[in-house]
């Protein structure tokens, strides 16, 4: 995709100058720059501190957010897996989880529903987290010391150092990542620790209250707020540097979300969790590379999901990802998913699906593109029954899959 024309204002703005990111603050230290803030904040009576030497540009592990086109070009290469490419002949393992992240956590309710009262019931669970190259936030999902993130703040494998609400701090390990859904759950060691309330992300409603609460750009603590501005969008994220492609079937949100603010819960107006903030969309990109800031289009995991793969994650420290069995044709460009091959003894062939198939709909919502089709699949569990709608020669039928277990990596 191209970017060239995303500062020309004499030409409608398409979708492919729209980039997103996932977002990665810069190490806790590092100087904000905003001309904005200038000698007036200080007081008058003290002498203005030398500026520090400028610090070299901080590395954000940024990775770009596409829908549409470009995603089908990752499914056809090195993101095959994520509709069943290879299909394990052992079939689904059951995974039987204690983790127990339940819903309803320790916290209290807030006493009036406002976005004051979240905030109060809410922040002292919610965590800093320094990564060495980088900085995002957590949250508390059990008192014995677990905190849900995402992979791309806690995942690379480097030291990690945890801020509470209360300025303590703890190292942390990670227990387990799965960058596919950009989540990761750590640990530190400690007890009694103050615990979010989860809320269903199935029964989040367009127009709904919600509220962002993490570390943009270091600022721990921070509160923004707005509404749900749409469900089900399938964005993807990352791929960058042969990383893995995280798919998001995620909620959109006009509160504020900005570097630093990832792995953060995205709250609902009664203090519920309802979404783990994980990328925005940002037009275009300046010329050194650098990110921009909010432009009311952010992007959250569900909880529904992120709290399926947090018991597994702590349980086993892996996580099971939901395949159907096909590749897709990277060369149809839609409506739908056009199946390119299917896998012998998976789950799509055994219920009959064909090369050359169209998938028309998930369960009776419709799918634009294979990029849709991943995220829809991968929105549900192992084992789950789906139904698709399928176009076979201009032909239309209904025919139901049960979803198998990628084989592990």
């Amino acid at each position: 995709m191209s970017d060239s024309n995303a500062g020309t204002p004499d030409q409608p703005q398409t979708s492919d100058t729209i980039s997103f990111h996932d977002w990665w603050a810069p190490p806790t230290g590092t100087p904000i720059h905003d001309d904005t803030i200038g000698t007036d904040a200080m007081s008058p009576e003290q002498p203005a501190a030398i500026p520090p030497a400028p610090a070299p540009s901080p590395k954000w592990r940024t990775g770009p957010l596409v829908a549409g086109a470009a995603a089908i070009a990752l499914i056809a290469g090195g993101v095959g897996g994520a509709m069943g490419v290879a299909f394990s002949d052992a079939g689904p393992a059951a995974v039987t989880s204690s983790a127990v992240v339940a819903t309803g956590g320790d916290s209290s309710a807030p006493a009036d529903g406002s976005i004051a009262a979240v905030a109060a019931a809410v922040s002292p669970s919610v965590v800093n987290i320094d990564a060495g190259d980088g900085s995002g936030t957590g949250f508390v999902i059990r008192s014995d010391g677990y905190i849900l993130t995402n992979n791309h703040v806690a995942g690379g494998g480097g030291e990690l150092t945890v801020t509470f609400a209360d300025g303590s701090t703890a190292p942390a390990e990670l227990v387990g990542a799965d960058s596919g859904y950009d989540l990761a759950v750590i640990k530190v060691d400690k007890s009694d620790l103050p615990v979010v309330t989860l809320g269903t992300s199935a029964d989040v409603k367009v127009g709904d209250t919600a509220i962002a609460i993490g570390s943009p750009l270091g600022l721990q603590g921070t509160v923004t707020s707005g509404i749900i501005s749409a469900l089900d969008r399938p964005v993807t994220a990352g791929g960058g540097s042969g990383g893995e492609t995280s798919f998001i079937n995620a909620i959109q949100t006009d509160a504020a979300i900005n570097p630093g603010n990832s792995g953060g819960p995205l709250v609902d107006g009664n203090g519920r969790v309802i979404g783990v903030n994980s990328a925005i969309a940002s037009l275009g990109g300046s010329a050194t590379g650098g990110q921009s800031g909010s432009i009311g289009l952010g992007f959250s995991i569900p909880i529904d999901t992120a709290q399926r793969i947090a018991n597994e994650l702590i349980d086993t420290g892996s996580s099971q990802t939901p395949v159907v069995g096909v590749t897709v044709d990277p060369q149809y460009a839609g409506p739908g998913a056009k199946i390119g091959d299917v896998t012998a003894g998976g789950p799509a062939g055994e219920a009959g699906l064909q090369s050359g198939d169209i998938i028309t709909a998930v369960d009776g919502k419709p799918v634009t593109d294979s990029t849709g089709l991943v995220v829809a699949v991968r929105d549900r569990a192992v084992g789950d029954e789906v139904t698709l709608t399928v176009n076979r020669g201009g032909d239309t039928q209904d025919i139901s899959v049960t979803l198998a277990a990628a084989p592990a990596n």
